[in-house]
């Protein structure tokens, strides 16, 4: 009878700590690191995601049945941010149209999650800005003077506005000095302030700068594809399929604001072969 006893005993204690084992791992943290590179200032790059990660760990949290953190990682440059998520040192990344090609090529493996909206639609603007009080009112203006590139992996700032330039009949050795400033902000300060005379940034880059008292005017408008936001190769299917889906259901104003964005669409990798051409076709702008 002993024995019986201390044999129930046991097969309870048992059963009591495999318990505890699975009610551990029910509840372990799923941690994710999501990639940024600074094309604006660090700061306004943390302030911007924030909203909008914390909504998106609620939205997987739920999908998933298990608590969900994501921590912003803030690359120091575009090369950073292409690294980090090509070796797999972020599990999702948000990427410039060019370096989203970059990655492709080095990493085949990335898969894109979602494409951000604007009403809509996949495409955003990209401008040439010059001073507000500007002599310069056609594209044609610009040979002989001092040009602002952002960085030169820049798909805005290098790429597009390079084969904007060409297509309208300009190239480098048309400009008197041209360099590459690395950052949107750092483009249009540049200009505002006389030190070039013309320089390529984001639209909204351009209309925060403008609403902040920068004298800038636009001189032209041209298209570009939105960013991707990409999961590293090799990432838990079950977490792609969750970010994918809960990217796709933000609709908050209040979460989208900071990133000037009215939501996300589904896309694939056709959607850059726009990029991939304008980038095949750089060295004409050399030329």
């Amino acid at each position: 009878m002993k024995k019986a006893w201390l044999a129930v005993r046991y097969a309870s204690f048992i059963l009591f700590i495999a318990s505890l084992g699975w009610a551990s791992h029910a509840a372990a943290e799923i941690k994710l690191s999501f990639g940024v590179y600074t094309a604006d200032k660090p700061t306004v790059v943390v302030r911007a995601f924030k909203p909008l990660l914390k909504q998106l760990e609620r939205f997987v949290s739920d999908d998933l049945g298990e608590p969900v953190t994501i921590k912003l990682q803030v690359a120091s440059s575009y090369a950073a941010g292409v690294s980090d998520i090509s070796l797999g040192r972020v599990d999702f990344s948000r990427l410039g149209p060019a370096s989203y090609v970059e990655t492709k090529a080095q990493q085949s493996g990335i898969q894109i999650l979602a494409l951000e909206a604007k009403n809509g639609k996949k495409r955003f603007s990209g401008v040439i800005a010059v001073g507000a009080d500007s002599a310069i009112r056609r594209v044609s203006d610009l040979k002989g003077k001092r040009f602002a590139f952002g960085d030169e992996s820049s798909t805005i700032g290098r790429y597009l506005v390079q084969q904007y330039l060409v297509e309208h009949g300009l190239h480098a050795d048309d400009f008197s000095h041209y360099d590459y400033l690395d950052r949107h902000d750092k483009v249009g300060t540049a200009v505002a302030l006389g030190q070039y005379d013309a320089g390529a940034l984001k639209q909204g880059t351009y209309q925060r700068l403008v609403d902040n008292g920068a004298k800038l005017r636009i001189l032209v408008m041209f298209y570009n594809v939105t960013k991707p936001w990409i999961a590293r190769a090799g990432l838990d299917e079950r977490v792609v399929t969750a970010l994918r889906a809960g990217l796709l259901n933000i609709t908050d104003p209040v979460a989208l604001k900071g990133l000037q964005i009215h939501g996300f669409v589904e896309g694939d990798d056709h959607d850059y072969t726009v990029i991939r051409r304008a980038i095949d076709h750089n060295s004409r702008f050399f030329n």
